[in-house]
This record gives C-alpha cells, sequence and structure tokens, in this order.
C-alpha cells in the first residue's frame, strides 16, 4: 500500500495542532498554579525557619549571599542557598541559613538557626532522601545512642569545621553517614554566618 502526500500532511498537520492545544493547556494550568505552588513553597520555608530559631523571632527578606561565605560553606563540604536576618523584639538576634550537604542516598537540605553569638540554635531538615527506617531516624530527630534526639545534640555548638561525628556528635547506629551529612551541612552554616563577619 502506497501512502500518500495528502494523507502525511494530514496527519502531520493534525499532530501539529494536538501538540499545540497540549502545548496552551500546559501553559494555562502552570500559569495558575504557580502562584499555588511558590505560596506552599513560602509557607514551607517559614515553618522550617521558625522551628529553628526561638519563639516570637522574626525574619528579613532573602539576603545576598556574599562569595566568602558560598566559599566557606563549600570548603566545610556543604552549599548555602538562602540567609535571612532573625530578630526579636527588634534587636539582631542571629541568622537562619538553608544548607545541603551529602547524606548517605543524597543531598540533606535544612535549615540551621545560628544565634547572634555564633550558637546553632536547632536545626530542621527541609527535604532528603535517605532511606526509610534508617537514616530518616537521622532527619526524624531521634534519639542517638546517648538517648539524646540527634539533631537537638547541636543546639548550643559553635566553631564552623569543630563538629564531627565520633568526637562531638553522636551518631544513630546505622545511620552514620546521614549524621555526618547534617553535621556538614551545620559546619557550612556556621562557616557561611562567619564569614559574614
Amino acid at each position: 500500500m502506497k501512502i500518500s502526500g495528502k494523507f502525511i500532511l494530514k496527519v502531520a498537520g493534525t499532530l501539529t495542532v494536538i501538540s499545540l492545544v497540549v502545548a496552551l493547556l500546559l501553559g494555562l494550568v502552570n500559569g495558575v498554579t504557580k502562584d499555588k505552588i511558590a505560596a506552599i513553597e513560602a509557607e514551607k520555608t517559614r515553618v522550617a525557619m521558625s522551628a529553628v530559631v526561638p519563639e516570637g523571632s522574626e525574619f528579613t527578606d532573602a539576603l545576598e549571599i556574599p562569595q566568602a561565605a558560598i566559599d566557606a560553606a563549600k570548603a566545610q563540604g556543604g552549599t548555602v542557598s538562602e540567609l535571612y536576618g532573625v530578630t526579636n523584639g527588634g534587636a539582631e538576634a542571629g541568622y537562619v541559613a538553608k544548607v545541603a550537604a551529602s547524606g548517605s542516598q543524597g543531598t540533606i537540605t535544612m535549615m540551621v538557626g545560628i544565634d547572634a553569638n555564633g550558637a546553632i540554635t536547632g536545626i530542621s531538615v527541609v527535604s532528603h532522601s535517605e532511606t526509610s527506617g534508617i537514616g530518616t531516624k537521622v532527619v526524624e530527630n531521634k534519639p542517638n545512642a546517648a538517648g539524646t534526639p540527634v539533631l537537638d545534640q547541636f543546639i548550643g555548638m559553635s566553631g564552623a569545621g569543630t563538629l564531627a561525628v565520633g568526637s562531638n556528635i553522636t551518631a544513630i547506629s546505622g545511620a552514620t553517614v546521614s549524621t555526618k551529612g547534617i553535621t556538614m551541612g551545620a559546619n557550612a552554616a556556621l562557616a557561611a554566618v562567619e564569614a559574614l563577619g
């Protein structure tokens, strides 16, 4: 059976029209949902930030991150993507840094609160792909071998590069790599804030 040129043009035209309609619909759906998705992400960020600072704290808009802070975080094995100023009662109270570091199954992204004296006030995991039942114990702040919730042990610690699993950080058995990822993120956040001067 021979296929005519007319038939090929008809099929090509039909596929083109279908593709254009689908592209238009996708564009419309994106336009409708884009703002809602952005609002949900902003709320998730606000909740994560509120979890790592004292109650009653307020936040500045995202700050421009100087190259020195980016480099300092990278030297500690993490990346800093967002930085916010924190005020409490109108006085400067520290910073919240959104950082990422490698865990056992991928990147762990977290918010780290740091007070005006350079000490960690809290850590909240924003996203991860750690192994269910093992690495998730770390990101869910389950108790370590010493009975202390893993993320809570960072509170009050300071000094970029001074936090280390097996030294002043106790890992959950079987989730050492995940704990090291959180530790790298905490060191990266401390380094970024220290680089601000």
